[in-house]
């Protein structure tokens, strides 16, 4: 999460893995997605991925030193870490790890009151970096039990939809919930119906979209290079995609490079 500015508070900035083989997970990766890399301004342990030498995502050995399970996490962009980890306890959410102060930032890892993980993080972000553009993820989605009751969630503890332009708008569907900034869709909360009662089946949890040019190809890869098929390639609003796991068990999605979005 090396930085040039500040902005967009209460929007995805940054999406990492958390690993405990940074080496392992840097070739599954690369075969897979084809990512090259460079050292994180993080410190030792921390690497950016980058794809046609575009910052893309971050991969972190942290995740045995923290004592979590090895996992894609969306972080989101605040103003002040110590307001946010208070919202988030106040509303029946768990901050695991953090607020710490990691380069020239801070950041925190938690868990929204349904279970879902999720980061915070304060400090500058990358103004080259932004879901949906250039190299960056192509989507985020929550998946949940109760898209409503998570909207309400995030909207208290990100301030969304307070009127201000340096916040995000989030529109409700019948299904899902969008989430906006500058007119620009940067995440879904997906759950059964927007009021619907919850669905018990659904294992909460942020997935990341990565785009690639053959939807097939890349889980050719995945499999051949020691990971796993959780769903077979099928069309989805998010345009043609297949959710893979690496060999460490870190869940991700692929979608074609070309489609994406929640409507």
């Amino acid at each position: 999460m090396s930085a040039t500015e500040r902005t967009g508070l209460g929007q995805p900035c940054w999406v990492s893995l958390l690993t405990a083989d940074l080496p392992a997970a840097q070739d599954f990766y690369s075969a897979v997605l084809g990512w090259t890399y460079r050292p994180g301004s993080l410190g030792e342990g921390f690497m950016v991925a980058l794809s046609d030498g575009q910052p893309v995502a971050g991969l972190s050995d942290a995740a045995r030193g923290l004592g979590v399970a090895v996992n894609w996490t969306c972080y989101f962009a605040v103003g002040e870490a110590d307001l946010v980890a208070s919202r988030i306890r106040e509303r029946g959410g768990t901050v695991a790890v953090g607020p710490l102060t990691v380069g020239r930032g801070r950041v925190a890892l938690a868990a929204d009151p349904a279970g879902a993980v999720f980061g915070f993080w304060e400090g500058e972000k990358l103004s080259s970096w932004s879901i949906g553009a250039g190299s960056a993820p192509a989507w985020l989605e929550l998946r949940t039990r109760d898209a409503f009751a998570a909207a309400m969630f995030y909207g208290e503890i990100f301030e969304w939809a307070v009127e201000r332009p340096d916040r995000c708008e989030v529109r409700y569907e019948d299904d899902a919930v969008t989430v906006e900034s500058h007119g620009r869709t940067v995440a879904c909360l997906r759950g059964g119906a927007v009021e619907a009662d919850p669905d018990p089946r659904i294992r909460p949890r942020w997935h990341v979209y990565f785009r690639v040019d053959d939807v097939e190809k890349a889980v050719e890869a995945a499999l051949a290079a020691g990971g796993a098929l959780v769903s077979e390639p099928a069309h989805s609003r998010a345009g043609r995609a297949a959710t893979l796991r690496d060999p460490e068990g870190g869940l991700f999605t692929i979608t074609d490079r070309d489609e994406t979005g929640c409507a």
